[in-house]
């Protein structure tokens, strides 16, 4: 029977049937959900300071983002540390068995939360103890506790001289030194570097790192 046949009494359920309106739209939903997400970009190194920050809460100054893109930094350690000697002169070559030695336990140990007062794995790091971990369990060398304490230890070197293995110190909230970690080579130091993040591998030609780095220190191995 054609629709010209239907009796004009018939419900309009039994005439021709128009989609539904909600219908169309939850389809229309189902198939954006369905839709594969954007991929995020990787994570960055340091955050850069929140700008949302209620005013009555004062905030620490934090690192600007780590100008190293992530697959860089994996290849700078992927592949063995042999890489991270270029930078290491004639003269130091023979440390260099204590410095992979110093590279390799370091390198373990990226991933572990910062946690103040923190000395081990289990419980996490803050700066210092991560640095004072590394020289104790890789070469027996026991350093000062805190970062400023530390500055004072083995002889100074000049930023351009550098050498895997060296210290690096900052200051960070003001006029003393509150921030310490260990070159790895390539213009790179790993660190444990704040509350809520890990311990990482940063850039010494970063922003926020070259204006707060202050002074280095090579300790006798």
């Amino acid at each position: 029977m054609t629709s010209a046949q239907l009796p004009s009494g018939l419900p309009a359920a039994t005439r021709t049937r128009r989609p539904s309106f909600r219908l169309l739209f939850a389809s229309l939903v189902l198939a954006a959900a369905a839709q594969p997400a954007l991929a995020a970009p990787d994570a960055v190194v340091e955050a850069p300071a929140a700008t949302t920050t209620p005013a009555t809460t004062t905030a620490l100054a934090t690192p600007a983002t780590d100008p190293s893109p992530l697959p860089e930094r994996k290849g700078l350690f992927g592949g063995g540390l042999a890489g991270l000697f270029a930078a290491v002169p004639d003269e130091a070559s023979d440390l260099n068995g204590r410095i992979q030695g110093i590279l390799s336990q370091a390198m373990t140990l990226l991933g572990t939360p910062y946690r103040w007062g923190g000395t081990s794995p289990e419980r996490g790091f803050d700066c210092s103890g991560l640095v004072g971990y590394v020289f104790r369990t890789a070469l027996g060398i026991e350093l000062p506790r805190v970062s400023r304490e530390m500055a004072r230890a083995g002889m100074p070197v000049d930023r351009a001289a550098l050498i895997p293995g060296d210290l690096v110190f900052f200051k960070l909230r003001g006029q003393r030194i509150d921030h310490v970690g260990i070159y790895v080579g390539g213009g790179r130091f790993l660190h444990a570097p704040r509350r809520g993040r890990d311990v990482t591998v940063s850039s010494l030609d970063d922003g926020y790192w070259s204006r707060h780095f202050t002074l280095a220190r090579r300790v006798a191995m």
